[in-house]
């Protein structure tokens, strides 16, 4: 068997989750190459994924389906290829969800906000040539709740979406952002 056949045979319930690779640019100087990278990056994989998941999760009559969008999505965000592509991971994730409810696959979209990972500080920190206490700072300055959030926050939404604890939710739009959302209207 190949070996996505013999993970979903393993009886796990299979969840696609993508993160951004970076590149973006200002519309200005954003180019073909790099909004196509970075389409390609943020949908095709995830559609990918999908697409070969969804015919097992539907055989079993069950399954979750967890992608990961950004807060850039419903936000003020500079980079267009980035927020286009996460705004575009909401819709797709919400018609995922509509369009197997009746196969028992559910389809949720996390929204991280300010994360302390490397990518989002390191690489600040590397183009400013600020401190990364600096960085933190300004970052966390930024989110209601007083700091930034953990790769650790991330993953404990993805797990309660693709619990059994979770059996009735489905196309949800679920931020983790210490509340930043709270402050945009229409979010």
């Amino acid at each position: 068997p190949t070996p996505t056949a013999t993970l979903f045979s393993s009886r796990i319930r299979p969840s696609s989750v993508f993160f951004f690779a970076g590149g973006d640019q200002p519309l200005e100087s954003l180019t073909p190459d790099v909004f196509l990278r970075i389409t390609q990056i943020n949908l095709l994989g995830t559609m990918l994924a999908c697409k070969h998941a969804i015919p097992v999760m539907r055989e079993q009559k069950s399954g979750s389906i967890v992608n990961i969008s950004s807060v850039a999505a419903v936000g003020n965000y500079p980079l267009v290829a980035y927020k286009a592509t996460k705004s575009a991971m909401i819709a797709f994730t919400r018609q995922l969800a509509i369009d197997n409810a009746t196969f028992g696959i559910r389809a949720n979209v996390i929204l991280p906000g300010l994360i302390d990972t490397p990518m989002a500080v390191d690489t600040r920190v590397r183009a400013t040539g600020k401190t990364r206490e600096q960085i933190s700072a300004e970052r966390s300055a930024r989110v209601p709740m007083g700091r930034m959030g953990t790769g650790w926050d991330i993953g404990y939404a993805s797990l309660y979406l693709a619990s059994d604890e979770a059996s009735f939710v489905t196309g949800v739009v679920f931020p983790v952002d210490g509340g930043a959302t709270a402050k945009i209207s229409g979010a």
